[in-house]
């Protein structure tokens, strides 16, 4: 009878290789993607998740939007509103007023590291509460209306 690797525990083994990477480069942010940790350690889409599943309970990673995980440092703030939101905040903090053309969808991304069509999908939602004008390919966006902040007691 021939020796074979057991698969249980394989899911812990690559855990323990993707945290021996966190703490041996402290500049990294962003975890290898799914099909690299599949590649490089030969095993399936299941056990890369379940994998990446253990570094989330132990606080070192979480999962960000585009099915990519980030590399959870301690004393870091993590930002947890929806994008929607911060994208609101944009009018605000770049002085825009009514009228004004809102910055492009690909500037967004570029500016809150996501996707463009996670973008897309923000500004809908505030072109639909009113904040937003216009939208559409080729057409730029303007500020329809300045966001108020509700104060929360």
């Amino acid at each position: 009878m021939s020796q074979q690797a057991s698969p249980r525990g394989t899911f812990l083994k690559v855990a323990d290789s993707v945290k021996a990477l966190i703490e041996g480069n402290p500049e990294m942010t962003e975890l290898p993607s799914l099909p690299e940790v599949m590649r490089e350690h030969g095993v399936s889409r299941g056990v890369a998740i379940r994998a990446y599943g253990v570094l989330r309970q132990e606080g070192l990673a979480e999962p960000t939007p585009g099915a990519r995980w980030r590399v959870m440092r301690s004393g870091t703030q993590v930002e947890r509103r929806p994008l929607h939101e911060r994208i609101a905040e944009v009018i605000t903090t770049d002085g825009l007023r009514t009228g004004e053309a809102f910055p492009s969808a690909s500037s967004l991304a570029e500016r809150f590291e996501v996707s463009r069509p996670t973008v897309t999908k923000a500004l809908e939602k505030l072109e639909a509460a009113g904040v937003l004008a216009g939208g559409g390919q080729g057409r730029v966006r303007t500020v329809r209306s300045v966001p108020v902040r509700e104060e929360r007691s």
